[in-house]
């Protein structure tokens, strides 16, 4: 139990076990937010606003890799797209010239796509995804992809507006 518990306050990312997850700024503050919490008293009401907080970080994480990994399995990646959003301390950048390149395909996914939700701060961990995409010469059919299963939606900044949402929208004949 108690190692269960110390692993969970560890993981960064999304799962307990997840030994994928970076020291990058949005690890920082989530791991910022983990040590105010546990500094509280847990019948406090701050405890369980920043208990929330984390919480809803951690599901938004999770529900942006599965869209990566949707996208990458519809690619054809089925076999290795667990491989390709795995990120540790480790990774690096394949081709220093492909940073700038993965740096615009990165901004241009959170402006031109709903993959991410607006509130969210690029993170580093999909910048090494975008360059193993441009390695494997499929970052522009990734982009394409995103651009049609998750499309901006005006004004939209909520994760379920994605194909899901489709399903809501009436068709009009």
């Amino acid at each position: 139990g108690a190692t269960l518990a110390r692993d969970e306050e560890q993981n960064l990312w999304s799962t307990p076990h997840d030994v994928t997850h970076t020291e990058a700024d949005d690890d920082r503050v989530l791991y910022n937010m983990i040590v105010v919490r546990n500094q509280l008293d847990k019948d406090s009401e701050e405890w369980q606003k920043l208990n929330y907080d984390i919480y809803t970080l951690r599901q938004t994480r999770k529900e942006v890799r599965s869209r990566w990994k949707h996208i990458l399995e519809d690619l054809g990646f089925q076999k290795e797209a667990d491989s390709l959003l795995s990120v540790t301390k480790l990774s690096i950048i394949s081709d220093s010239q492909n940073m700038s390149k993965a740096r615009d395909i990165l901004l241009k996914l959170s402006e031109e796509t709903n993959i991410f939700p607006t509130s969210w701060e690029l993170s580093e961990r999909y910048l090494f995804v975008v360059d193993r995409l441009i390695a494997l010469d499929a970052a522009d059919e990734f982009f394409k992809m995103a651009s049609v299963v998750y499309p901006k939606w005006p004004g939209g900044d909520r994760l379920d507006e994605g194909p899901r949402a489709l399903q809501s929208v009436p068709t009009v004949p």
